[in-house]
């Protein structure tokens, strides 16, 4: 699939095919954590009408034609929200491992996205999708690859998974010819991809993503600027990931990378920054004073040995701060429990144990990564006339008994296996932690096949 626009609106458009009308679905007999302003949890019944949430309480009677989803002895929250991942990198899990960055990105990644086609695009997208939605992940805000990025939305889509999405705008590196654009064809594709996502209900969007700046040239940048402004769009990159990065910026631009984006005017609530490792304290502070949003990977940058960023300091300067899992190579999995557990634990001790706590930790993960987004008014909290993307953790497990507190049993007890049910826009996609969208054995075979063959094509180091 090409991301070049259509001749009509008819063949642009992204909605599953095929989808029949949706019965009520009726969650009975959970406790619901709401992650709303108050961090309410209340024994409720929860009612989900034409994708929304039409009422939560005790006692509630279902509708005769609901879909009635039993959530005895678990938790209802909102699902969760990761402001960065790659689903176009999944197939290369596990074998480029134990490299620091760049070696991973300009010896592996890069060549592997060049060999990308449509088919192994699929199925990286739907393998990604498949593991996320089964560990609870409802939204994600996914930086792609050059071409092929209306596949991943319209896989992603089809297994239930919201998103945020981009195709990475590149035309200035050493690095494969066939990840190198034009800039003003590129943009162009951008904003055609947004336009064939008007018709989704709000369940994809698009962002413009400079891969990061080091991958660009000025006129792209500012291209990027003045697109973004002129059509609001939000803008997704990396920055501050290793000190070559900084390095290099400034090789090329004359300053590091926070500083280039405020010459360009990027630096806002719209500006999306993987990372964040290597930041200065006079930068902290800018990213505070513009609102400027901070996508957290520690797992990521724990395995490539990037650092550890300084989130405690971001936190307390006001900067807001989410989470995501990175691609599926450099952590190998996509599991948000993950994340979070590891965000905490990872800050605890270098600043003790009162530093990032479980319940700051879980508002990232949902609330705070739909703000981010710009989703938080139809997401990220259990709330009536909100969209119902919900996730349903069974608290009687054996890893997690006693429950105790509900925060601190998700972040350091919990993992996939605790998930039951999830919804996407008031659709189950996951019902007693089978997916229901898509059979997982073939998507299993689908990827394991083109894994392989995307690893033959490539024109790889030998290991």
């Amino acid at each position: 699939m090409s991301d070049a626009p259509p001749t009509t609106r008819a063949q642009s458009g992204f909605q599953p095919r095929g989808q029949p009308p949706r019965p009520p679905v009726f969650l009975r007999g959970g406790t619901v954590l709401t992650l709303d302003r108050y961090d309410t949890i209340l024994d409720a019944d929860v009612l989900v009408v034409d994708g929304r949430i039409a009422a939560i309480g005790p006692y509630l009677s279902p509708p005769d034609d609901a879909d009635v989803v039993d959530a005895t002895g678990c938790w209802v929250l909102p699902g969760f929200v990761q402001t960065h991942v790659h689903l176009c990198q999944t197939l290369w899990r596990n074998h480029t491992d134990d490299l620091p960055l760049m070696e991973w990105l300009r010896a592996w990644t890069l060549p592997l996205e060049a060999a990308h086609d449509e088919a192994t695009v699929r199925a990286s997208a739907r393998l990604g999708a498949a593991e996320l939605l089964l560990s609870g992940t409802t939204t994600i805000n996914d930086m792609g690859t050059v071409r092929h990025t209306g596949v991943v939305i319209r896989h992603a889509l089809e297994l239930g998974l919201r998103g945020v999405f981009s195709k990475v705008l590149m035309d200035l590196y050493d690095g494969p010819a066939a990840l190198s654009e034009n800039p003003d064809t590129a943009l162009s594709e951008a904003l055609a991809l947004a336009e064939r996502c008007r018709d989704t209900g709000g369940l994809a969007g698009v962002a413009l993503a400079p891969r990061f700046a080091v991958s660009s040239s000025m006129h792209l940048l500012e291209g990027i600027a003045v697109t973004a402004r002129n059509a609001g769009m939000l803008v997704h990159t990396h920055c501050g990931e290793t000190e070559e990065e900084n390095r290099l910026t400034v090789e090329r631009f004359g300053c590091r990378p926070i500083a280039l984006f405020e010459q360009m005017g990027l630096l806002g609530p719209g500006l999306l920054l993987a990372h964040c490792v290597h930041v200065t304290p006079q930068e902290i502070r800018r990213l505070a004073e513009t609102s400027t949003e901070v996508l957290h990977c520690p797992s990521a940058n724990l395995k490539l040995g990037s650092g550890i960023a300084p989130v405690p300091a971001l936190l307390d300067a006001g900067v807001h701060v989410t989470l995501g899992a990175d691609g599926a190579p450099c952590n190998n999995n996509l599991d948000a429990f993950h994340e979070m557990r590891t965000a905490a634990l990872v800050q605890k001790g270098l600043h003790g144990p009162t530093s990032m706590p479980a319940r700051m930790v879980l508002r990232m993960a949902t609330i705070e990564g739909a703000r981010a987004l710009r989703l938080d008014g139809d997401i990220g909290s259990v709330e009536k006339g909100k969209k119902a993307d919900l996730v349903v953790l069974d608290r009687r497990r054996v890893h997690c008994v006693p429950a105790g507190d509900p925060a601190g049993a998700i972040v350091y007890s919990m993992g996939r296996d605790n998930v039951r049910h999830v919804l996407t826009d008031g659709r189950v996609v996951v019902r007693d932690g089978r997916l229901t969208t898509a059979d997982v054995t073939e998507v299993i075979r689908e990827a394991e096949d083109a894994s392989e063959r995307l690893l033959r094509t490539a024109k790889l180091p030998s290991r």
